[in-house]
């Protein structure tokens, strides 16, 4: 019998990855290029760090950083309200069968990196680290 490749345990697959780095690039130029008319993001760095797709490429989760990381959430709301008019920008510039449905987070990725910087300098960690 063969074994379930999308069973929970598993990873993202081939597809789901390339699919997602696919929508990352083309949602990051498309937003520095400024296609999307919206007087709130006039201007706004925005790092798309990763886009993470369901199994079925349905939905695409975007997660999003404004340059210096101030007005986090703010953006998230802001991209959410553009949502549709991204989703068809990206359907323009793609060559899916189907544009997914669009979803926006913010990238923590950052802050986990400072937080386990931040560890490997405490004196206790550099001792064991060391020995």
């Amino acid at each position: 019998m063969a074994k379930n490749r999308h069973s929970s345990g598993d990873g993202p697959s081939q597809r789901q990855l390339r699919v997602g780095e696919l929508i990352r690039r083309t949602l990051s130029d498309v937003l520095m290029r400024g296609d999307l008319h919206d007087p709130d993001l006039a201007g706004r760095s925005i790092t798309v760090g990763e886009v993470r797709v369901s199994p079925d490429l349905k939905v695409a989760t975007a997660y999003v950083l404004p340059l210096g990381g101030h007005g986090q959430e703010d953006l998230v709301r802001i991209l959410a309200r553009n949502r549709a008019e991204l989703r068809r920008l990206l359907s323009r510039e793609l060559t899916l069968k189907f544009s997914p449905d669009l979803r926006f987070r913010v990238d923590e990725t950052f802050d986990r990196l400072d937080e386990t910087r931040a560890l490997f300098d405490r004196d206790d960690v550099r001792r064991d680290l060391d020995e």
